[in-house]
């Protein structure tokens, strides 16, 4: 059934505005879809949370923060005959039957069915907007509160006035902006502000600054939508599984399909600095998209094919080594490879100095004789299918994919399939050439097939495209044609939605002539469906000599460093169960995170010495944060029953308060980076937090302190570390307890 545009949550329709009046949620809860309930609706206490003016800030909207944030923070007033009242959470009555790891993630609201909704807030109803999710975005319940209040005021059409809101660069700002021309009405924007009334359960009064309008939650409601969600949700919450359904208002017609291509080394060659950004860039991809609810396939497109392997071929008749192969088979390989190429080097040049001499016979017969035509024989073998051939071909496949294998492991990186160049048939490519030549796409040019751009495509976009080759004169495929082949069979065997392809930056021209191709072919509903994610360089992976360093060898420095690291603290060293796997992680969490510091587009520098610091944004640092949490948790000494029946409404300090303010966001921050498909909008997020976080460790303080602040202080912190948690699994990380 499909859902209208505009669907009302009815909650307190036939309250009266009285503050004693009370509805029982189980009535309640048949009028919600989604089994959607507010479990911070529980007897809210009269509270006056107020905020220092806003009006000498310039407001401005950056869905991306890539800078510390500054942030002014406002501390909760009280009336002196308005106390805070204490808030408590039943749970239900099985609870204690729960295993402890469902426990860890069961909302304090859970029984909220049982508790009763506040006439205090008397907010009437809530109601549904597009990629509105109020039970697992507490932001979406401000956001449609919001539009409830301001819909009246300029009688713009609630679903414009609800996307029109967005979450700011920082807390300075407030928690929610509208830029008030968004929404075209008369008048001067003052007056809007003075048309939204002073009372409201949920949000202040909004100061004007220009053309914005800033909205600060209050603090208390704010709280208690923010941490149970959290905790009920555990490692699911940022994730909106809505987004991936083919109709969100019928999810039985299922999810969409999306194909991420990325990594894509070439076998027998270890990995390099290239194929370790497409393969970081690619698993985060897939993550987000498995969070956002699609049905994610990762492929990796191995160089799996090509004369190179004639060479290598050739290479191991002379220099292989049975012992060497099966101990680390792609190093062996390799040394074989540059071995090989070499000697091709010196033979070329040899053959030149005799045609200079006027030995031309001579050098001829070097040429069909040497190591390099060798190789091409061999090739041609493989070609033709021949199995003795194949046989070695597929044994250094299979040897290398295993080895990749286990890099991908410490990656977190798993394959739904391993293709590659081999698997596209011939007839396939000639059926591609084909099509491209009868529907005049392509011509003949020197024997050869190229595409002339400039008669396609007009102007300036059909020259740069230029005119590649598709097949060469001796009438074998490019890589075009094989990418183009390849395209055309993922669309008959999976039926994608969508596909990314992560590729270099320096592949542009060369994704945009394929993708165009596409087009031109007739395939336009299958040109549309595909994206290029692309990346700049990493620079200064190369040696002093001028090779490059792979990324097995850099994994191994940075992972020694960071054990070494671990051992200047014994005391804390000897607690950690595998310190040699922990150190592991925490260099693979240095490597990953100063890759996706900046956006994907620009170029960064190696430094070993600027990543494993555990000052400043680095991986350590977050890592570091999340073990402290960890630490927090194990030091308490509160049992699970303890914080779930934390009183909530005693975080009022101001830390706590801007706490949970950048908590609240994450879903939020999740639905802005399948946006934007930038790595650092999510580690720039985490970052932002964790400074919040530490600046609070000296202010709430657990131990020796009441308890029932000891549990709500503990529900919170184990609020910041779900999200971490979550940001850090979403990235690719794995975040340690000790370390």
């Amino acid at each position: 059934m499909t859902a209208p545009a505009a669907h009302t949550f009815s909650f307190a329709s036939s309250l009266a505005a009285t503050s004693s009046t009370h509805l029982n949620l189980r009535v309640a809860r048949p009028l919600l879809r989604r089994n959607f309930s507010l479990p911070f609706l529980t007897s809210l206490p009269r509270q006056n949370f107020s905020h220092p003016s806003s009006s000498h800030h310039h407001y401005h909207h950056q869905p991306q923060h890539n800078r510390r944030d500054h942030h002014q923070y406002y501390r909760p007033h009280y009336s002196p005959y308005e106390q805070p009242a204490a808030t408590s959470l039943n749970f239900v009555n099985d609870y204690r039957d729960l295993s402890s790891l469902q426990r860890r993630t069961v909302t304090m609201a859970a029984n909220a069915a049982d508790s009763q909704l506040s006439a205090l807030l008397q907010l009437g109803s809530i109601q549904e907007y597009p990629n509105c999710y109020p039970d697992i975005n507490p932001q979406d319940i401000f956001r449609a509160h919001i539009t409830s209040i301001l819909h009246p005021i300029t009688g713009v059409d609630k679903t414009i006035i609800y996307n029109a809101l967005q979450w700011t660069a920082s807390l300075d700002k407030g928690d929610m902006i509208l830029a008030i021309p968004a929404l075209r009405v008369k008048g001067k924007p003052t007056e809007l502000g003075e048309k939204c009334g002073p009372t409201s359960p949920l949000v202040e009064k909004p100061v004007i600054n220009g053309t914005f309008m800033p909205f600060f939650f209050k603090p208390g409601p704010l709280t208690q939508a923010t941490i149970p969600t959290t905790k009920k949700l555990g490692r699911e919450f940022g994730a909106n599984k809505n987004n991936g359904l083919k109709d969100r208002s019928d999810p039985s017609k299922g999810k969409k399909r999306m194909l991420v291509e990325f990594s894509s080394p070439n076998i027998a060659k270890p990995f390099h600095a290239g194929h370790l950004r497409s393969t970081i860039i690619g698993g985060f991809l897939s993550n987000l998209y498995t969070a956002a609810g699609w049905d994610v396939v990762r492929i990796n497109y191995l160089g799996d094919w090509g004369k190179q392997y004639g060479i290598l071929a050739v290479g191991f008749e002379r220099y292989g080594n049975e012992e060497a192969l099966a101990k680390d088979p792609i190093n062996h390989l390799f040394e074989i490879y540059v071995k090989v190429n070499k000697e091709i080097a010196e033979e070329k040049e040899e053959a030149e100095k005799l045609q200079k001499d006027g030995k031309t016979a001579e050098a001829q017969r070097m040429i069909e004789n040497g190591t390099d035509e060798k190789a091409r024989r061999y090739f041609k073998l493989m070609v033709d299918g021949d199995e003795k051939a194949l046989a070695l071909w597929k044994r250094f496949r299979e040897l290398s994919i295993n080895r990749y294998k286990e890099t991908y492991n410490r990656l977190n990186i798993q394959f739904d399939e391993y293709s590659g160049e081999s698997q596209v048939s011939e007839d396939a490519m000639n059926a591609a050439a084909k099509e491209m030549l009868e529907k005049s796409i392509a011509e003949e040019s020197e024997g050869a097939l190229i595409v002339d751009f400039t008669k396609h495509v007009p102007g300036k976009p059909g020259k740069s495209l230029e005119k590649p080759i598709v097949r060469r004169k001796d009438g074998t495929a490019l890589y075009l044609t094989r990418d183009i082949s390849e395209l055309l069979n993922r669309d008959q065997k999976y039926h994608f939605d969508q596909m990314i392809y992560v590729i270099a930056s320096q592949q542009d021209l060369h994704v945009k002539q394929f993708f165009k191709i596409v087009e031109l072919m007739g395939h336009k509903e299958i040109a549309a469906k595909v994206q290029h994610i692309n990346f700049g360089l990493v620079l200064g992976m190369s040696t002093r000599k001028g090779t490059v360093k792979f990324l097995d060898d850099i994994l191994r420095d940075v992972g020694d460093y960071m054990h070494e690291v671990m051992k200047k603290n014994q005391d804390k060293y000897q607690q950690v169960e595998n310190p040699d796997a922990v150190a592991d992680i925490l260099g693979i969490s240095a490597v990953m995170c100063q890759d996706m510091s900046g956006k994907r587009i620009n170029n960064y520098h190696f430094d070993m010495a600027a990543m494993t610091s555990f000052e400043g944004d680095t991986g350590p640092y977050l890592q570091y944060a999340h073990a402290r949490l960890c630490s927090i948790t194990r030091k308490a000494g509160l049992s699970e029953e303890d914080v779930a029946a934390a009183d909530l409404s005693l975080l009022t300090e101001t830390h706590a308060v801007n706490l949970v303010r950048v908590l609240s966001q994450w879903p939020d921050v999740v639905q802005n980076t399948l946006r934007t498909l930038e790595p650092t909008t999510v580690l720039t997020y985490l970052f932002k937090m964790t400074h919040v976080l530490s600046s609070s460790y000296e202010v709430l303080r657990i131990v020796g302190q009441e308890p029932e602040l000891m549990k709500a202080r503990m529900a919170l912190y184990d609020t910041a570390r779900i999200v971490l948690s979550n940001g850090m699994r979403l990235l690719g990380l794995t975040p340690v307890d000790r370390m």
